[in-house]
Protein backbone atom coordinates (compact mmCIF):
# COMPACT_ATOMS: atom_id res chain seq x y z
CA UNK A 1 0.00 0.00 0.00
CA UNK A 2 1.55 3.36 -0.99
CA UNK A 3 1.86 6.02 1.65
CA UNK A 4 -0.80 8.71 1.81
CA UNK A 5 -0.33 11.89 -0.15
CA UNK A 6 1.83 14.51 1.49
CA UNK A 7 -0.30 17.14 3.24
CA UNK A 8 -0.31 20.52 1.58
CA UNK A 9 -1.03 23.84 3.18
CA UNK A 10 -4.52 25.18 2.55
CA UNK A 11 -4.32 28.27 0.39
CA UNK A 12 -5.89 31.51 1.56
CA UNK A 13 -6.83 33.52 -1.53
CA UNK A 14 -9.87 35.41 -2.68
CA UNK A 15 -10.97 32.42 -4.76
CA UNK A 16 -10.17 29.78 -2.15
CA UNK A 17 -11.21 30.92 1.32
CA UNK A 18 -12.10 27.45 2.59
CA UNK A 19 -10.08 26.46 5.62
CA UNK A 20 -12.59 24.84 7.99
CA UNK A 21 -14.96 22.07 6.87
CA UNK A 22 -17.83 20.58 8.82
CA UNK A 23 -18.11 16.96 7.66
CA UNK A 24 -21.52 15.62 8.65
CA UNK A 25 -21.48 11.85 8.63
CA UNK A 26 -18.87 9.84 10.53
CA UNK A 27 -19.20 6.60 8.59
CA UNK A 28 -16.54 5.21 6.28
CA UNK A 29 -17.12 7.71 3.47
CA UNK A 30 -17.33 10.79 5.66
CA UNK A 31 -14.20 9.76 7.54
CA UNK A 32 -12.30 9.05 4.32
CA UNK A 33 -13.18 12.46 2.87
CA UNK A 34 -12.28 14.11 6.17
CA UNK A 35 -8.85 12.49 5.83
CA UNK A 36 -8.48 13.92 2.31
CA UNK A 37 -9.32 17.42 3.54
CA UNK A 38 -6.99 17.11 6.53
CA UNK A 39 -4.11 15.99 4.30
CA UNK A 40 -4.72 19.07 2.20
CA UNK A 41 -4.23 21.35 5.20
CA UNK A 42 -7.84 21.98 6.21
CA UNK A 43 -9.34 21.79 9.67
CA UNK A 44 -12.21 19.30 9.81
CA UNK A 45 -14.98 18.99 12.37
CA UNK A 46 -16.42 15.50 12.04
CA UNK A 47 -20.01 15.07 13.23
CA UNK A 48 -22.23 11.98 13.39
CA UNK A 49 -25.72 11.13 14.62
CA UNK A 50 -24.43 9.08 17.60
CA UNK A 51 -22.93 11.49 20.18
CA UNK A 52 -21.48 8.71 22.33
CA UNK A 53 -19.61 7.22 19.38
CA UNK A 54 -18.21 10.65 18.51
CA UNK A 55 -16.99 11.10 22.08
CA UNK A 56 -15.24 7.72 21.90
CA UNK A 57 -13.75 8.68 18.56
CA UNK A 58 -12.37 11.89 20.06
CA UNK A 59 -10.56 9.79 22.69
CA UNK A 60 -9.35 6.85 20.60
CA UNK A 61 -8.67 8.83 17.39
CA UNK A 62 -9.66 5.75 15.33
CA UNK A 63 -13.00 5.08 13.64
CA UNK A 64 -12.95 1.48 14.83
CA UNK A 65 -16.24 0.43 13.24
CA UNK A 66 -15.75 1.86 9.75
CA UNK A 67 -12.05 2.59 9.09
CA UNK A 68 -10.07 0.92 11.87
CA UNK A 69 -6.68 1.11 10.12
CA UNK A 70 -6.53 4.88 9.75
CA UNK A 71 -5.79 7.00 12.85
CA UNK A 72 -7.22 10.49 12.69
CA UNK A 73 -4.70 13.34 12.40
CA UNK A 74 -4.94 16.29 14.76
CA UNK A 75 -6.65 18.36 12.03
CA UNK A 76 -9.78 16.21 12.36
CA UNK A 77 -11.83 17.12 15.42
CA UNK A 78 -14.73 14.75 16.24
CA UNK A 79 -17.65 16.89 17.39
CA UNK A 80 -20.86 15.35 18.79
CA UNK A 81 -22.78 18.66 18.77
CA UNK A 82 -24.12 19.68 15.35
CA UNK A 83 -24.23 23.40 16.03
CA UNK A 84 -20.64 23.45 17.27
CA UNK A 85 -19.56 21.37 14.26
CA UNK A 86 -20.89 23.91 11.76
CA UNK A 87 -20.10 27.07 13.75
CA UNK A 88 -17.87 29.40 11.69
CA UNK A 89 -17.13 26.67 9.15
CA UNK A 90 -16.29 27.72 5.60
CA UNK A 91 -18.20 24.83 4.00
CA UNK A 92 -20.35 21.84 4.95
CA UNK A 93 -19.94 18.35 3.50
CA UNK A 94 -22.77 15.83 3.90
CA UNK A 95 -21.70 12.17 3.76
CA UNK A 96 -24.84 10.54 5.12
CA UNK A 97 -27.28 7.85 3.93
CA UNK A 98 -29.88 9.19 1.50
CA UNK A 99 -32.65 8.31 3.98
CA UNK A 100 -31.27 10.97 6.34
CA UNK A 101 -30.74 13.66 3.70
CA UNK A 102 -34.11 15.40 3.92
CA UNK A 103 -34.09 15.57 7.70
CA UNK A 104 -30.56 16.91 8.02
CA UNK A 105 -30.89 19.51 5.28
CA UNK A 106 -34.10 20.74 6.91
CA UNK A 107 -32.26 21.06 10.20
CA UNK A 108 -29.36 22.90 8.56
CA UNK A 109 -31.70 25.38 6.89
CA UNK A 110 -32.20 27.25 10.15
CA UNK A 111 -28.57 26.98 11.26
CA UNK A 112 -26.35 27.90 8.32
CA UNK A 113 -25.62 31.39 6.97
CA UNK A 114 -26.93 31.64 3.41
CA UNK A 115 -23.49 32.14 1.91
CA UNK A 116 -22.07 28.84 3.20
CA UNK A 117 -21.46 26.24 0.46
CA UNK A 118 -23.00 22.81 1.01
CA UNK A 119 -21.65 19.77 -0.84
CA UNK A 120 -22.94 16.22 -0.48
CA UNK A 121 -21.28 12.90 -1.23
CA UNK A 122 -24.51 10.96 -0.70
CA UNK A 123 -25.44 8.48 -3.46
CA UNK A 124 -29.15 7.82 -3.53
CA UNK A 125 -32.62 9.22 -4.16
CA UNK A 126 -35.23 10.93 -2.03
CA UNK A 127 -37.04 8.62 0.36
CA UNK A 128 -40.45 9.93 -0.72
CA UNK A 129 -41.05 9.46 -4.44
CA UNK A 130 -37.57 9.00 -5.83
CA UNK A 131 -36.60 12.62 -6.43
CA UNK A 132 -33.02 13.74 -6.89
CA UNK A 133 -31.28 15.07 -3.79
CA UNK A 134 -30.46 18.49 -5.20
CA UNK A 135 -34.17 19.30 -5.44
CA UNK A 136 -34.51 18.69 -1.71
CA UNK A 137 -31.36 20.70 -1.00
CA UNK A 138 -32.67 23.63 -3.03
CA UNK A 139 -35.93 23.63 -1.06
CA UNK A 140 -34.31 23.36 2.36
CA UNK A 141 -31.23 25.51 1.70
CA UNK A 142 -32.34 28.37 -0.57
CA UNK A 143 -29.58 30.71 -1.58
CA UNK A 144 -26.74 28.37 -0.62
CA UNK A 145 -24.07 27.43 -3.16
CA UNK A 146 -24.74 23.70 -3.68
CA UNK A 147 -22.59 20.90 -5.10
CA UNK A 148 -22.39 17.12 -5.33
CA UNK A 149 -19.26 14.94 -5.19
CA UNK A 150 -19.41 11.47 -6.73
CA UNK A 151 -17.46 8.95 -8.76
CA UNK A 152 -15.65 5.60 -8.54
CA UNK A 153 -14.32 5.70 -5.00
CA UNK A 154 -14.16 3.13 -2.22
CA UNK A 155 -13.69 4.72 1.18
CA UNK A 156 -10.86 2.42 2.24
CA UNK A 157 -8.79 3.24 -0.84
CA UNK A 158 -9.41 6.97 -0.46
CA UNK A 159 -8.40 6.77 3.21
CA UNK A 160 -5.21 4.94 2.21
CA UNK A 161 -4.30 7.66 -0.27
CA UNK A 162 -4.63 5.39 -3.30
CA UNK A 163 -5.15 7.20 -6.63
CA UNK A 164 -8.79 8.17 -7.15
CA UNK A 165 -10.64 10.37 -9.65
CA UNK A 166 -14.09 11.83 -8.98
CA UNK A 167 -16.49 14.44 -10.33
CA UNK A 168 -17.76 17.51 -8.48
CA UNK A 169 -20.77 19.29 -9.93
CA UNK A 170 -22.27 22.67 -9.14
CA UNK A 171 -24.26 25.16 -11.17
CA UNK A 172 -22.00 27.86 -9.71
CA UNK A 173 -18.54 27.79 -11.24
CA UNK A 174 -16.94 29.61 -8.30
CA UNK A 175 -18.34 27.04 -5.87
CA UNK A 176 -17.17 24.12 -8.00
CA UNK A 177 -13.67 25.55 -8.34
CA UNK A 178 -13.29 26.33 -4.62
CA UNK A 179 -14.50 22.91 -3.51
CA UNK A 180 -12.48 21.08 -6.13
CA UNK A 181 -9.36 22.89 -4.99
CA UNK A 182 -10.07 21.94 -1.38
CA UNK A 183 -10.28 18.22 -2.18
CA UNK A 184 -7.86 17.92 -5.08
CA UNK A 185 -4.34 16.64 -4.48
CA UNK A 186 -1.78 14.30 -6.04
CA UNK A 187 -3.83 11.21 -5.10
CA UNK A 188 -7.40 12.52 -5.19
CA UNK A 189 -8.15 14.06 -8.58
CA UNK A 190 -11.31 16.16 -8.90
CA UNK A 191 -12.98 17.01 -12.21
CA UNK A 192 -15.57 19.80 -12.17
CA UNK A 193 -18.93 19.89 -13.94
CA UNK A 194 -22.16 21.86 -13.92
CA UNK A 195 -24.31 18.75 -14.54
CA UNK A 196 -25.65 18.09 -11.04
CA UNK A 197 -28.44 15.86 -12.38
CA UNK A 198 -26.05 13.57 -14.25
CA UNK A 199 -23.59 13.25 -11.37
CA UNK A 200 -26.38 12.49 -8.88
CA UNK A 201 -28.16 10.04 -11.16
CA UNK A 202 -25.06 8.00 -11.93
CA UNK A 203 -24.24 7.66 -8.24
CA UNK A 204 -27.75 6.54 -7.33
CA UNK A 205 -28.59 4.03 -10.07
CA UNK A 206 -25.25 2.23 -10.00
CA UNK A 207 -26.08 0.90 -6.51
CA UNK A 208 -29.17 -0.89 -7.81
CA UNK A 209 -27.26 -2.29 -10.78
CA UNK A 210 -24.49 -3.51 -8.48
CA UNK A 211 -27.07 -5.61 -6.63
CA UNK A 212 -28.11 -7.05 -10.00
CA UNK A 213 -24.57 -8.05 -10.99
CA UNK A 214 -23.96 -9.45 -7.51
CA UNK A 215 -27.09 -11.61 -7.84
CA UNK A 216 -25.91 -12.90 -11.20
CA UNK A 217 -22.50 -13.81 -9.80
CA UNK A 218 -24.09 -15.33 -6.70
CA UNK A 219 -26.17 -17.54 -9.00
CA UNK A 220 -22.98 -18.59 -10.82
CA UNK A 221 -23.93 -17.03 -14.15
CA UNK A 222 -20.36 -16.06 -15.08
CA UNK A 223 -18.50 -13.15 -16.64
CA UNK A 224 -20.65 -12.94 -19.78
CA UNK A 225 -23.78 -12.23 -17.76
CA UNK A 226 -21.96 -9.68 -15.61
CA UNK A 227 -20.73 -7.77 -18.67
CA UNK A 228 -24.18 -7.86 -20.22
CA UNK A 229 -25.83 -6.54 -17.07
CA UNK A 230 -23.34 -3.68 -16.74
CA UNK A 231 -23.75 -2.67 -20.38
CA UNK A 232 -27.53 -2.90 -20.46
CA UNK A 233 -27.68 -1.29 -17.03
CA UNK A 234 -25.78 1.68 -18.40
CA UNK A 235 -28.37 1.89 -21.19
CA UNK A 236 -31.08 2.16 -18.51
CA UNK A 237 -29.21 4.98 -16.77
CA UNK A 238 -28.82 6.83 -20.05
CA UNK A 239 -32.53 6.49 -20.92
CA UNK A 240 -33.51 7.91 -17.56
CA UNK A 241 -30.84 10.58 -17.79
CA UNK A 242 -32.17 11.80 -21.11
CA UNK A 243 -35.63 12.34 -19.61
CA UNK A 244 -34.17 14.20 -16.64
CA UNK A 245 -31.92 16.43 -18.72
CA UNK A 246 -28.57 14.89 -17.74
CA UNK A 247 -25.72 15.07 -20.20
CA UNK A 248 -24.86 11.75 -21.79
CA UNK A 249 -21.16 12.56 -21.42
CA UNK A 250 -21.65 12.72 -17.65
CA UNK A 251 -23.33 9.30 -17.57
CA UNK A 252 -20.51 7.75 -19.60
CA UNK A 253 -17.90 9.49 -17.46
CA UNK A 254 -16.56 9.07 -13.92
CA UNK A 255 -19.83 9.61 -12.05
CA UNK A 256 -21.74 7.31 -14.40
CA UNK A 257 -19.94 4.49 -16.16
CA UNK A 258 -16.84 4.79 -13.97
CA UNK A 259 -18.74 4.33 -10.71
CA UNK A 260 -20.94 1.65 -12.28
CA UNK A 261 -17.98 -0.49 -13.32
CA UNK A 262 -16.32 -0.13 -9.93
CA UNK A 263 -19.40 -0.97 -7.90
CA UNK A 264 -20.48 -3.89 -10.07
CA UNK A 265 -17.12 -5.65 -10.22
CA UNK A 266 -15.39 -5.31 -6.85
CA UNK A 267 -16.43 -6.97 -3.60
CA UNK A 268 -15.60 -3.86 -1.59
CA UNK A 269 -19.04 -2.69 -2.78
CA UNK A 270 -21.75 -3.26 -0.17
CA UNK A 271 -24.37 -3.33 -2.91
CA UNK A 272 -22.54 -6.01 -4.86
CA UNK A 273 -22.07 -8.03 -1.65
CA UNK A 274 -25.80 -7.78 -1.00
CA UNK A 275 -26.49 -9.15 -4.47
CA UNK A 276 -23.98 -11.96 -4.00
CA UNK A 277 -25.66 -12.96 -0.76
CA UNK A 278 -29.13 -12.92 -2.32
CA UNK A 279 -27.94 -14.94 -5.30
CA UNK A 280 -26.50 -17.55 -2.95
CA UNK A 281 -29.82 -17.92 -1.16
CA UNK A 282 -29.36 -15.71 1.91
CA UNK A 283 -32.21 -13.54 3.13
CA UNK A 284 -31.97 -9.80 2.73
CA UNK A 285 -32.06 -9.32 6.51
CA UNK A 286 -29.23 -11.79 7.11
CA UNK A 287 -27.15 -10.17 4.39
CA UNK A 288 -27.73 -6.70 5.82
CA UNK A 289 -26.56 -7.86 9.26
CA UNK A 290 -23.46 -9.45 7.77
CA UNK A 291 -22.57 -6.32 5.77
CA UNK A 292 -23.13 -4.11 8.80
CA UNK A 293 -23.57 -0.81 6.96
CA UNK A 294 -26.29 0.87 4.92
CA UNK A 295 -26.78 -0.75 1.50
CA UNK A 296 -28.19 2.17 -0.46
CA UNK A 297 -29.34 0.13 -3.45
CA UNK A 298 -31.94 -1.78 -1.44
CA UNK A 299 -34.01 1.31 -0.75
CA UNK A 300 -33.06 3.10 -3.97
CA UNK A 301 -34.53 0.25 -6.04
CA UNK A 302 -38.07 1.16 -4.98
CA UNK A 303 -37.51 4.90 -5.28
CA UNK A 304 -35.99 4.42 -8.72
CA UNK A 305 -38.98 2.41 -9.90
CA UNK A 306 -41.30 5.24 -8.83
CA UNK A 307 -39.18 7.78 -10.69
CA UNK A 308 -38.96 5.65 -13.85
CA UNK A 309 -42.70 4.96 -13.82
CA UNK A 310 -43.48 8.66 -13.41
CA UNK A 311 -41.28 9.49 -16.41
CA UNK A 312 -42.39 6.42 -18.40
CA UNK A 313 -38.85 5.11 -18.77
CA UNK A 314 -38.29 1.38 -19.16
CA UNK A 315 -35.69 0.04 -16.69
CA UNK A 316 -36.15 -3.76 -16.59
CA UNK A 317 -32.95 -4.62 -14.71
CA UNK A 318 -33.60 -2.10 -11.97
CA UNK A 319 -37.24 -3.22 -11.78
CA UNK A 320 -36.14 -6.84 -11.39
CA UNK A 321 -33.89 -5.85 -8.48
CA UNK A 322 -36.84 -4.15 -6.82
CA UNK A 323 -38.91 -7.32 -7.16
CA UNK A 324 -36.15 -9.34 -5.49
CA UNK A 325 -35.38 -6.99 -2.59
CA UNK A 326 -39.09 -6.55 -1.84
CA UNK A 327 -39.57 -10.32 -1.77
CA UNK A 328 -41.89 -10.80 -4.75
CA UNK A 329 -39.38 -12.66 -6.97
CA UNK A 330 -36.58 -15.05 -6.21
CA UNK A 331 -33.20 -14.14 -7.72
CA UNK A 332 -33.52 -16.98 -10.21
CA UNK A 333 -37.02 -15.89 -11.23
CA UNK A 334 -35.74 -12.34 -11.80
CA UNK A 335 -32.92 -13.62 -14.00
CA UNK A 336 -35.29 -15.79 -16.01
CA UNK A 337 -37.70 -12.88 -16.49
CA UNK A 338 -34.92 -10.72 -17.90
CA UNK A 339 -33.65 -13.43 -20.23
CA UNK A 340 -37.15 -14.16 -21.55
CA UNK A 341 -37.81 -10.58 -22.65
CA UNK A 342 -38.52 -10.24 -26.36
CA UNK A 343 -35.52 -9.45 -28.58
CA UNK A 344 -35.10 -5.81 -29.58
CA UNK A 345 -32.68 -3.49 -31.33
CA UNK A 346 -29.77 -2.69 -29.04
CA UNK A 347 -29.87 1.04 -29.74
CA UNK A 348 -33.63 1.51 -29.82
CA UNK A 349 -34.93 5.03 -29.24
CA UNK A 350 -35.26 5.93 -25.55
CA UNK A 351 -38.68 5.40 -24.00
Amino acid sequence: MPPPATPRRARATATDPMRVFAVLGAGSWGTALALVLARNGHTVRLWGHDPERLRRLAKTRVNQRYLPNFPLPDAIQPEPDLERAISNADAVLLAIPSAAFAGLTAQLGSLLPASMPVVWATKGLEAAGGGLLHARAERELPGHPLAVLSGPSFAGEVAAGLPTAVALASTRRDCADQLADAFHDARFRVYTSDDIVGVELGGAVKNVLAIATGIADGLGFGANARAGLITRGLAEVRRLGERLGARDATLTGLAGMGDLILTCTDDQSRNRRMGLALGRGESIDAAAVSIGQVVEGVRTAGELSLLAARLEVEMPICSAVQEVVEGRWTPLAAAEALMQRAPRTEFAAPR
